[in-house]
């Protein structure tokens, strides 16, 4: 099924939806002249409101150690 009409989308628009979700294959439906694509977009599991953060070393334990450490390596004026 490459192409359709808009009326047979809509008499059948369960039926071809799963299909587009089971073979992955787009259908196009020409509508007035043109053509709209119905297609699966792939999502992955980095994507959402945090997938755009660099990655950092980042330090875990006890928020009170930290006061402790001496940071005085990472303070330097000629930066």
């Amino acid at each position: 099924m490459d192409s359709i009409t808009p009326t047979k989308l809509r008499d059948d628009i369960y039926h071809i939806l799963d299909l587009i979700l089971k073979t992955g294959i787009p259908v196009t439906v020409l509508r007035k002249g043109k053509k709209l694509r119905i297609s699966v977009v792939e999502e992955t599991a980095s994507e959402g409101k945090l997938s755009g953060l660099k990655k950092r070393k980042l330090s875990k334990g006890d928020p009170e150690d930290f006061v402790s450490w001496d940071w005085s390596k990472e303070w330097s004026e000629d930066k």
